[in-house]
């Protein structure tokens, strides 16, 4: 299946990345993080490697064994996040063997950023809410997250069920999907770059280390049943935040799903305002939730300029707004968190329904 195409770039696309060129410029700023994110990077990798080794070779009382998985879960989301994320964009540090670092922090989790690049990076990115094409949008028969998708009986309850299918995407992601992109060499109908020896090894060797780190040791030190009960907690507390956040961006009544011109293989828009009309921001005057997520709360600005880094999404989010209103382009934002989630609950029982 061919890649649809956008329409040529419009004359809003050339003027917004023309002023944020200028803001930057104005302001003598780098597009990329600073010690703020250091430090906010180092913060949570010390608290993961802390919470790990107190867990594993301290053995807490049980009450504070599973409030402590609950952490290290968030906290892996969180070096998702605001490390691994940044990185994998190149937009953690101007030097690329940092940034290279930083989005292999994602290996030593479990999962494998040379197939996330992929996914992500090409995929989502370049054909955001279009199926066949956006990986997000994949769940198989389990859900219904786009109208263009089959419609089968058990969605009429997957407003109900659907935060446990969310439970399970660290387990999805790190025991199946990783190796069915690597024997398959493709992300929904995109290619994966043909990999080296060294991405060869880069693969298995951080698969075996996960193993060794997160079941082989735990199981000697604490036991199977405790590993277990742990490990469940852990990786179900990681797949809710990751997913919660990754569709409160997407998937929602206001944004669109759009479908290529059967004809050309055109879509409607350029890509600029197909990341608009298919993106939503939500909850960007809260700094705690925008400093834990690694201003995912700021979609919009990510996807306009993925190779920004997220410290600047809310003074770019002023210009980015004050744009889309003078050439009447939309600009989808929830005030709340808790009315994003309700758009994203609202959207899946009415496609579940319709």
């Amino acid at each position: 299946m061919r890649p649809p195409r956008f329409q040529a770039a419009s004359s809003f696309h050339e003027d917004l990345k023309g002023r944020i060129k200028n803001y930057f410029s104005e302001k003598n700023l780098k597009t990329t993080g600073n010690s703020s994110l250091y430090f906010k990077a180092i913060v949570m990798v010390l608290a993961f490697i802390g919470i790990y080794v107190h867990l594993v070779f301290f053995t807490p009382f049980w009450p504070f064994a599973i409030l402590e998985s609950i952490i290290l879960g968030a906290l892996t989301a969180g070096i998702g996040f605001n490390v691994m994320h940044d990185g994998a964009h190149g937009s953690f540090s101007r030097k690329g063997w940092v940034n290279e670092l930083a989005g292999i922090s994602i290996n030593f989790l479990g999962a494998n950023v040379y197939m996330w690049k992929t996914k992500h990076n090409v995929a989502h990115h370049s054909f955001t809410n279009v199926d066949d094409h956006d990986d997000d949008l994949n769940a198989g028969a389990f859900l219904r997250l786009g109208p263009n998708q089959k419609r089968y009986k058990i969605h009429r309850f997957q407003h109900r069920y659907f935060i446990f299918i969310y439970s399970i995407l660290y387990f999805y992601w790190v025991f199946f999907t990783d190796y069915k992109k690597y024997v398959t060499k493709k992300v929904a109908e995109t290619p994966i770059k043909k990999m080296d020896l060294k991405e060869h090894v880069s693969f298995w060797g951080f698969k075996v280390e996960h193993l060794f780190l997160f079941i082989v040791l735990p199981v000697y030190m604490l036991g199977f049943m405790p590993w277990l009960i742990g490990f469940l907690v852990y990786g179900l507390a990681t797949g809710i935040i990751m997913s919660v956040v990754f569709q409160l961006a997407h998937v929602l009544e206001e944004t669109s799903f759009p479908v290529p011109d059967k004809a050309t293989n055109k879509l409607e828009d350029d890509w600029a305002v197909h990341q608009l009309k298919t993106t939503a921001n939500f909850a960007t005057k809260n700094k705690v939730l925008s400093w834990l997520i690694g201003g995912l709360n700021f979609q919009i600005e990510h996807h306009l300029f993925p190779n920004i880094s997220h410290i600047h999404y809310p003074a770019i989010s002023q210009i980015i707004k004050e744009t889309c209103r003078e050439y009447g382009i939309p600009y989808i934002e929830h005030p709340k968190m808790r009315v994003a989630l309700a758009s994203h609950v609202n959207h899946l029982k009415h496609l579940g329904r319709e």
